[in-house]
């Protein structure tokens, strides 16, 4: 995998706009409407494994163009998946005009006409598809060139960019060289309403839906309400595919008991405060502090009495808490089934 950085945070104020522009010459014409003499902050970062880059950009206020005689002069005709996180997206291309909100993807073609306007600085995230990587999904990506990606498939896709964007630094090279299918499978998934298309992403669906577990029982670790009911609403998935995804782990209910325990061990081994055992037992919803002690123990195989006087003590927390690896929950685990 081959990474490249560019940023203008180092150069002279009055040359980091131009600089910007020399950076993306040959494949964006850029326009900004900010006083570029005072300074024009901008960060790009590429991961590069064969004909698929993943691009982060950071940058204020900025348009970008691809007009038919810049297209002429410079022939890429790579697709652009372009997903922005704060700011909404002003985008025409193939004569049509539309508004992409914040957190919704959309797909162009940098072999057509077409320009993108942020009216606000902000981060956004690019996936660019080569067209001879991934010639057999020409079909479904060429006719999805300029339909914003709405509803729970853009959400399912738009998630699975950000987990894919967060795995990059911790990717092995074997792990990298599968990306490509893992993406392909997922746009095959989410741009086209085949089941056989949706049966092939399998894996990459059930780590995207099993990140979104993650982030919701983590916002509700603290809440008596954290159930099934609440954790399907909030990682916007079925009963069925929540059980599923957690069946390995024993179910929803130890999944979430065992996320708890986890949190009681790290606050237990903090001596920054001062909180009873029976106060960490009802602060992470326990029944009683007995109740606690005992599941405690039956997952550590120490109390939290021991676990506490150890830390007291100075001495390292043993054992540590379990690792959350369960079952496709993993982005590398999808790529491992490729």
């Amino acid at each position: 995998m081959l990474t490249t950085r560019f940023t203008t945070h180092d150069l002279p104020k009055g040359d980091q706009f131009g600089s910007w522009q020399d950076w993306y010459r040959g494949v964006f014409e850029t326009t900004t409407d900010v006083t570029v003499s005072g300074g024009f902050e901008a960060a790009n970062s590429n991961w590069i494994i064969g004909g698929l880059t993943i691009s982060e950009v950071a940058s204020p206020p900025l348009a970008v163009t691809r007009s038919q005689p810049f297209v002429r002069r410079n022939p890429v005709d790579h697709w652009v998946m372009t997903l922005s996180n704060q700011s909404a997206s002003e985008v025409t291309t193939r004569d049509r005009q539309f508004r992409v909100p914040a957190g919704v993807p959309f797909l162009l073609s940098l072999g057509e006409e077409m320009s993108i306007r942020r009216e606000v600085g902000e981060s956004r995230m690019q996936f660019l598809l080569s067209r001879d990587a991934f010639a057999a999904s020409e079909p479904f990506l060429d006719a999805a060139v300029g339909n914003p990606l709405g509803g729970p498939r853009g959400a399912l896709l738009a998630d699975f960019m950000r987990m894919v964007k967060a795995s990059l630094p911790t990717l092995s090279d074997e792990e990298a060289s599968r990306l490509k299918g893992a993406v392909q499978a997922m746009l095959a998934a989410c741009l086209t309403s085949s089941s056989c298309a949706v049966e092939r992403a399998e894996r990459p669906i059930a780590a995207t839906l099993m990140q979104r577990v993650r982030r919701a029982v983590a916002r509700h670790l603290y809440s008596p309400s954290l159930g099934m009911t609440k954790l399907c609403r909030e990682a916007a998935t079925s009963r069925s595919q929540l059980y599923r995804l957690l069946k390995d782990q024993g179910g929803v209910a130890l999944y979430i008991q065992r996320r708890r325990l986890s949190e009681s061990f790290a606050i237990l081994c903090d001596t920054s405060h001062d909180f009873s055992i029976g106060r960490v037992a009802e602060m992470l919803c326990f029944a009683d502090a007995s109740g606690f002690s005992r599941a405690f123990r039956r997952e550590f195989g120490v109390t939290p009495k021991e676990v506490r006087l150890a830390a007291l003590a100075g001495l390292p927390p043993s054992p540590p808490p379990p690792r959350d690896d369960g079952g496709a929950g993993q982005f590398r685990d999808c790529l491992r089934a490729l």
